[in-house]
């Protein structure tokens, strides 16, 4: 069913929010991600993988753990934490959209410093493959206190549904949720802020 009507109709709109685990810079251990999946604002599953820090294999790995699994029906809506995991793992935002057949989100706490994105890119390997995929992600929209990418819906009723799925501050109640998973299950506990 489309965001609008599920908006207009009042309805229940199930998200996952997808973040990464905290990580060691500059080692090669896999990161953890984690998938919250929320009925508008209650949890209601979870599901969790590893990537390459700086690696390629981050679009890849979030279509293996929703295709075919038993979640991926029922949503209606991806979130990410941001357009990469794991440093600079970057997320093929229209690829991941058009594969999983949903919109897809990469929401932001702030407008990012584009220069200094683009000056780290340069330090890792096939730089350019990285701005590719960085501009293919298509604009930053702003609509308070929101900043977001999207691919697969409008930016004003996207805008509409992230109100819809927080409960308190800035954001979505499924990446909040990850952000404090993936944080304890690295750290032990879950850190302050989300």
């Amino acid at each position: 069913m489309e965001l609008e009507v599920l908006l207009r109709n009042h309805r229940t709109i199930r998200a996952i929010g997808f973040d990464d685990a905290p990580f060691v810079r500059r080692c090669c251990h896999p990161v953890g991600v984690a998938g919250v999946i929320c009925a508008n604002t209650r949890f209601e599953g979870m599901v969790w993988g590893e990537i390459q820090p700086d690696g390629w294999d981050a679009t890849e790995t979030l279509c293996q753990l929703l295709i075919g699994g038993k979640f991926l029906p029922q949503l209606h809506i991806v979130l990410l934490d941001g357009i990469s995991l794991g440093g600079f793992n970057l997320i093929n935002l229209p690829l991941l959209a058009k594969r999983l057949q949903r919109p897809c989100i990469a929401v932001m706490r702030r407008q990012p410093n584009l220069n200094k994105i683009e000056k780290a890119i340069q330090r890792l390997p096939q730089p350019e493959q990285r701005l590719e995929i960085l501009r293919q992600a298509g604009p930053i929209y702003e609509y308070p206190p929101f900043y977001f990418q999207v691919c697969g819906a409008e930016p004003q009723v996207s805008a509409q549904v992230l109100r819809r799925l927080t409960d308190c501050g800035y954001v979505p109640e499924a990446l909040r949720l990850a952000h404090l998973i993936a944080a304890a299950v690295v750290k032990g506990e879950s850190g302050r802020q989300a």
